[in-house]
């Protein structure tokens, strides 16, 4: 069996990806202020900065820094993932459940990259000289 394996620093910048199981599905887009509300709802709890973050129809990429001691960036996306799941669940969005129960909207894991260093800050994010 393949460990997930996780670079647990506290107090770190990570970039990630999630997402949806059906990559044909434009929920994220589709569903924008939800996810924002999630967000917003889980940092109020659970304490982090939003660096960056770019949202596309099936998935998402995100940097974010953790506060000083704190590693748990596992358990935020949990929550952020269960509280979207909920909101739509409220909007009347029906959602399948797989055998477990779960419902069929993310994708279990994420990847993730923890940013070591300025350099590698300005990689993941651009410096804002490019443009698009």
């Amino acid at each position: 069996m393949v460990l997930n394996r996780r670079n647990r620093f506290k107090g770190g910048t990570c970039f990630f990806t999630l997402t949806l199981r059906d990559r044909s599905s434009a929920i994220l887009v589709q569903h924008v202020a939800l996810l924002r509300h999630a967000f917003r709802t889980v940092r109020a709890e659970r304490s982090f900065t939003m660096d960056a973050i770019v949202i596309l129809p099936d998935h998402l990429h995100r940097v974010w820094t953790l506060p000083e001691g704190d590693a748990n960036y596992s358990g935020r996306w949990r929550a952020i993932k269960s509280e979207f799941t909920r909101q739509l669940r409220a909007t009347g969005m029906p959602l399948n459940r797989d055998h477990r129960g779960e419902h069929r909207l993310w994708q279990w894991r994420f990847w993730e990259h923890t940013i070591r260093d300025e350099r590698d800050y300005r990689k993941v994010i651009g410096d804002g000289s490019k443009a698009c």
